[in-house]
């Protein structure tokens, strides 16, 4: 962290040049800067100001975008997913062996991204420090105009902090900007920090508007995130009168209905090398890359910008690459001959309707099958759900042999039961077509190509409002919300009785799956149940004593996720396990080394626990 914390220095190399002539004047060798970089002549007006703000909405980019998106990271520690990449050691399958203090600073597609979240995290309330420490520097067309870019920083060091408190832990609290060197911070408690964060966001909700263009940050992003951190906080209360604000102010409504202007889903046909169109749903419009941004759709809260041509992330989100099975490797026909082929000579060109996976994020078999509890549901409806079974047979190796399985529908067993696919962990499951199809102009085959996304939706503003209820013991008042969300999908609705934190859970992972922090989301909600001692769905109490060592996040993930709870292991002879301390990720050792003249703490479970000292009970 030394080196993530200092401000930027700019070092300047001027050649001196030496003359043999002895009339060489002196004011020749004295250097002529072309420029100079100086924040007190930069941060001047409030467009400097917003200039700095697109910094901190760019950072968050991170997360969604590019190869093995972090987002993938918070995914494979809660129920819903694992890593499913299988031939090689390094993707974080055996977590006892892998997450270290040490292992953590991989940052590359090949392992996890957790000290991503750490670095980009901390790179983030440094954009947002600048913009507040510097805010009364600046001139504006009005007090409103300066109060609304103090708002919008302090929604972008809220939501970092937010999601670092859930993920590590006790962190250093830095609320200036660092503008020299700096080795002596200390970890701040996680509630200070909160509590901090939530002053924050009451000031920034006075402050901003929801008349903003997508990408900034709007009101309604505030009172959202305020949710989430009243939450935390316990006060449930004032959770639920943030979410009112977003669910009853007149801006926002959940999408009920067909809109905007897109291609429909499709549907392979036997026998035919063109897939057929099916009809338009609210579901598959909701997420179609064309329409989450317009004006029509009134649910987007907070959005993640990314078009073609910015420069960022060239390859955009490759989201089609890590969600989709790899389908086109490891699948045989039951004639024992090589399946699919996930080019482009083939006749059909699968790749072009649901691109080229590799298998990276392997959803559970309570993500893929055991939450669908409804025919009805759009959202596993064929069409927005592919399943392997949807895909066929494409392989020209069977067409040029006249095999009678070309172009028929993929099946998983021969008529004897015997397994058609070799790696049933990679290669053989079902995804949520209607979330990750992003048409792809760049990649050939397809891997997913641009799209804006959606960082905070209305349909979660409802889910999070039912918990406070839950937690309030109001439960017919989170079946409504639940129901909310659950009856524009076309579900049934539940009662009152059916509520509980595994209900919420539930339709969390069918509305928010690649959207959440789910891992950050089912901490914070294991540090309410070990504060408040209510029973949870299990029957288990919890307490903060010892929540590194029983705390419902893990217990939910070995009763729900087969791949730990089994303890299976991948063709490359690795692994699937998980542990009660990994509840928060390890503080990366090169940040507390790097930190000599103070103590940033490590996390119980980790090498370098037993040098802790307490943790400040304030900020400076």
């Amino acid at each position: 962290m030394q080196k993530k914390s200092r401000s930027l220095i700019i070092i300047g190399l001027f050649a001196t040049i030496l003359g043999s002539t002895t009339g060489c004047k002196r004011e020749y060798l004295t250097p002529q800067p072309l420029s100079f970089y100086e924040p007190s002549a930069t941060y001047v007006d409030a467009t400097a100001m917003r200039a700095a703000l697109a910094s901190c909405a760019r950072n968050l980019r991170f997360e969604y975008y590019g190869g093995n998106p972090a987002i993938l990271t918070e995914m494979l520690f809660t129920e819903i997913a694992v890593e499913g990449i299988t031939d090689k050691s390094g993707p974080a399958q055996d977590l006892n062996l892998l997450i270290t203090p040490d292992g953590v600073q991989f940052n590359d597609d090949d392992h996890n991204k957790i000290y991503v979240y750490w670095d980009e995290g901390y790179k983030g309330i440094k954009y947002a420090n600048t913009v507040i420490s510097r805010i009364n520097d600046a001139k504006y067309a009005s007090t409103a105009e300066r109060n609304a870019i103090l708002g919008a920083a302090y929604f972008h060091r809220a939501l970092r902090y937010y999601k670092l408190v859930h993920q590590f832990g006790d962190v250093p609290a830095i609320m200036k900007e660092i503008t020299a060197p700096k080795l002596d911070f200390y970890s701040t408690k996680r509630e200070v920090i909160l509590q901090k964060i939530k002053l924050d966001l009451d000031s920034a909700l006075l402050w901003t508007s929801d008349a903003v263009n997508k990408g900034d940050v709007s009101k309604g992003a505030v009172a959202h995130l305020l949710t989430k951190v009243n939450l935390a906080l316990g006060d449930f209360d004032g959770a639920i009168a943030a979410a009112n604000s977003v669910i009853n102010g007149g801006v926002y409504s959940l999408m009920k209905s067909n809109f905007g202007n897109s291609p429909a889903p499709v549907s392979f046909v036997p026998g035919s090398p063109t897939p057929v169109q099916l009809p338009h749903n609210v579901i598959w419009d909701l997420h179609r890359p064309e329409n989450k941004s317009i004006g029509a759709n009134k649910e987007g809260l907070f959005m993640i910008i990314d078009r073609f041509g910015d420069g960022q992330f060239g390859t955009g989100m490759t989201i089609m690459r890590q969600a989709v099975a790899f389908w086109g490797t490891n699948v045989n026909s039951p004639s024992g001959k090589k399946g699919t082929y996930d080019n482009l000579t083939a006749e059909l060109v699968q790749s072009n309707f649901v691109g080229r996976g590799i298998g990276r994020t392997r959803p559970s078999n309570y993500a893929q099958y055991e939450i669908w509890n409804d025919p009805n549901d759009l959202r596993h409806a064929k069409g927005n759900w592919m399943r392997m079974e949807d895909l066929l047979y494409n392989d020209p190796g069977l067409k040029a042999t006249n095999d009678p399985n070309y172009l028929k529908n993929l099946q998983l067993r021969n008529a004897s039961g015997g397994l058609l696919c070799t790696d049933t962990i990679r290669s053989w499951y079902g995804w949520p077509q209607y979330k990750v199809f992003v048409d792809d102009n760049e990649n050939a085959p397809k891997q997913g190509g641009h799209s804006d996304w959606y960082m905070f939706r209305l349909a979660e503003t409802y889910l999070l409002r039912a918990e406070a209820y839950f937690w309030k013991g109001d439960l017919g008042l989170a079946a409504a919300d639940i129901n909310a969300v659950r009856t524009r999908a076309g579900c049934s609705p539940i009662s009152s009785t059916d509520v509980n934190m595994g209900t919420i859970l539930d339709e969390r992972a069918r509305e928010l799956y690649f959207e959440e922090n789910r891992k950050t989301e089912m901490t914070r909600m294991s540090f309410l149940f070990a504060k408040t001692g209510k029973a949870a769905e299990n029957g288990k109490t919890y307490s903060l004593a010892n929540i590194s060592e029983s705390n419902y996040l893990y217990d939910r993930v070995m009763a729900k996720n087969n791949f730990y709870k089994l303890g299976l292991v991948t063709n490359h002879g690795d692994k699937y396990t998980m542990s009660p301390y990994h509840i928060l990720w390890p503080i990366p050792t090169r940040s507390i080394n790097g930190n000599s003249n103070g103590r940033i703490n490590q996390n119980k479970g980790y090498v370098g626990f037993e040098n802790n000292v307490a943790a400040l009970d304030k900020i400076e």
